[in-house]
């Protein structure tokens, strides 16, 4: 079988490939854009590169680690993992900006928890 040249490439690899009939691959192509379109709303997808670009790095999975364990306050995450106040407050301000964490403040104390447990234990697999 030749493929059609009116075909973008994709769509002539879905024809080769027995995917699709050559005089389907228009209402084919414009279906698969449809299902893109529903499945990948840009907002939704801005959501979640930021959840994953905030769980892209070691410094932050360890404070993920340690509120699993309980709510901590800064100093607290700062002692356990050995961090200055501004590079505790930037990995924190990270999670936060990605909905990942939540703060909650007592008097001049800020404290901070997992936003949604059932979502974070269950990706990274925490233990309980």
């Amino acid at each position: 079988m030749h493929p059609n040249k009116d075909l973008d490439e994709s769509l002539q690899r879905l024809v080769c490939s027995g995917r699709c009939p050559p005089e389907a691959a228009d209402d084919y192509g414009e279906k698969l854009r449809a299902l893109a379109k529903g499945v990948a709303e840009p907002e939704a997808m801005e959501r979640q590169s930021r959840v994953f670009k905030a769980l892209g790095d070691k410094t932050r999975l360890s404070i993920l680690n340690l509120l699993n364990v309980r709510e901590m306050c800064v100093c607290e995450i700062m002692a356990a993992l050995n961090l200055t106040q501004p590079t505790a407050s930037h990995h924190l301000g990270i999670l936060e900006n990605a909905g990942v964490v939540k703060d909650r403040k007592e008097g001049r104390w800020v404290f901070y928890r997992i936003a949604n447990e059932g979502f974070i234990k269950g990706l990274l697999q925490l233990k309980p």
